[in-house]
């Protein structure tokens, strides 16, 4: 007669992981509690920080972890326009260069967490959308995952599909980084034409018209393509 494995054994790296997102969000509370900070105070200093040679190496860690934080990865995304891309076009391309990188880097987490932690959560016998959505993601998930980013879809409950499903990872992250380019174009052009510092103080931001104009134009033509696919469906 073989023992019953123990909880331990059974569910040892679901509980890891619940252990370190429990001590990512702690140490940020103790570290605000010890220092007297404010949640303004706090995000300064991390934008204080990413205006550092490191900057992008950071950003792109903060990014990499936000499924497991519960970060807005449209705010990130607006914050890498702030901080990295504007001055030039060459920063504005190198701001979108490190939000595709952090994103699809996120992406790839999402998708593992989906992949280990959502085995078995959609099967045949389910209907509706979501199950409509998976049929489709596993018969040809490049096209599916293009559509879906195209369609602003969720971001991460797309990766935790494809986790779920576990499709393809190569094909999964190049449909999501065609899907996507357009709209991370947009919103770190967006970005770009404000001061991130400005909003968090609460002060009137100045608006750098050019980066504003090119993220109005780059959005319209992505809810146009959006529009299309919509009425494809």
């Amino acid at each position: 007669m073989t023992n019953k494995p123990s909880l331990l054994q059974q569910h040892g790296q679901k509980l890891v992981a619940l252990a370190f997102w429990l001590g990512l969000i702690g140490s940020g509370m103790l570290y605000a509690y010890l220092n007297n900070l404010t949640t303004t105070d706090m995000l300064l200093q991390i934008i204080n920080l990413l205006k550092t040679p490191l900057g992008p190496l950071i950003y792109v860690i903060i990014y990499a972890i936000r499924p497991l934080t519960f970060l807005s990865a449209a705010a990130l995304t607006l914050a890498a326009g702030s901080i990295f891309g504007s001055g030039s076009t060459f920063h504005l391309m190198l701001a979108v260069l490190y939000t595709v990188i952090a994103s699809h880097i996120s992406a790839s987490v999402a998708y593992l967490i989906g992949r280990y932690f959502g085995a078995g959560l959609i099967t045949e016998s389910d209907g509706g959308l979501v199950q409509t959505w998976a049929k489709r993601m596993r018969d040809n998930t490049f096209e599916t995952v293009l559509v879906m980013r195209v369609l602003f879809m969720p971001f991460d409950l797309v990766s935790y599909l494809a986790g779920f499903l576990r499709v393809s990872w190569l094909t999964f992250i190049t449909g999501s980084i065609l899907g996507s380019v357009s709209g991370t174009i947009a919103f770190v052009s967006f970005g770009a034409s404000i001061s991130v510092e400005d909003i968090i103080s609460g002060k009137r931001p100045d608006l750098n018209l050019y980066s504003l104009a090119f993220g109005i134009v780059l959005m319209l033509i992505s809810l146009a393509i959006s529009r299309y696919f919509k009425q494809q469906e």
